[in-house]
């Protein structure tokens, strides 16, 4: 009864343990590249973060496709090509320069350039600083006279 009692509990026990998966490993000179790749592509769970900073179980599934491509004997473009055809361009964390992506380009420095005219034409429409004469004697004493009453 005991016995059973033990095997019942360790199969439990290894039932609940979660298993990590291991992620296949390239030579060092392939990993390398691959390292490179993971951080240009975008994980699609976790939206602003790479697929090598990633922990979500896509980025892991992609990381693994990026090796398998690499052993195939793709190129870096190849690969990217391939993951941008299957989840379009937002897997690229750089988007590429083209007509449907120029307004993400240009948009900045529109900004930019818009943002330096506009404060450029508040600044010169300021009041130009008023050179003010030097008060008259009779006017200097009322001053001193009306600034000493209201301190004394």
């Amino acid at each position: 009864m005991l016995k059973r009692l033990s095997i019942g509990l360790t199969a439990l026990l290894l039932l609940a343990t979660p298993v990590a998966a291991q992620e296949q490993r390239l030579s060092p000179e392939l990993e390398d590249r691959a390292k490179v790749l993971f951080l240009e592509l975008r994980c699609v769970v976790c939206q602003n973060q790479s697929i090598g900073d990633s922990d979500a179980d896509v980025a892991r599934d992609l990381r693994e496709i990026v090796r398998e491509q690499i052993t195939a004997g793709k190129t870096d473009s190849q690969i990217k090509d391939f993951l941008v055809a299957r989840y379009g361009e937002f897997i690229l964390l750089q988007p590429v320069f083209a007509w449907h992506t120029a307004a993400l380009w240009v948009a900045p420095f529109v900004l930019l350039l818009g943002g330096g005219i506009l404060a450029w034409r508040v600044s010169n429409k300021r009041p130009k600083a008023v050179n003010v004469a030097e008060l008259s004697k009779e006017d200097q004493a009322e001053l001193d006279k009306i600034v000493n009453d209201y301190k004394g």
